[in-house]
């Protein structure tokens, strides 16, 4: 899942290079953080958070199979 968010984050910003995502696991879940830059980050969460929301939709599809909850956070 962190390399699905990697890639789809990169192709959105201007500085690929600034884009960090990191996975963590816990019990029930797995928490994915993805950070870009500053200027980059209204490209990421988009018009009303609707690129943010498509990240999402496509992160859980993808994990279905998956028994744990995938959650993605966008931080600064």
């Amino acid at each position: 899942m962190k390399e699905l968010v990697e890639v789809i984050a990169k192709s959105l910003v201007e500085n690929p290079d600034e884009v960090v995502v990191t996975e963590t696991e816990k019990e029930d879940a797995i928490v994915i953080e993805l950070k870009v830059g500053s200027a980059d980050m209204g490209k990421v969460i988009g018009r009303q958070g609707r690129i943010a929301k498509a990240i999402r939709t496509v992160v859980k599809a993808a994990s279905s199979k998956s028994s744990k909850k995938v959650i993605v956070d966008i931080l600064q």
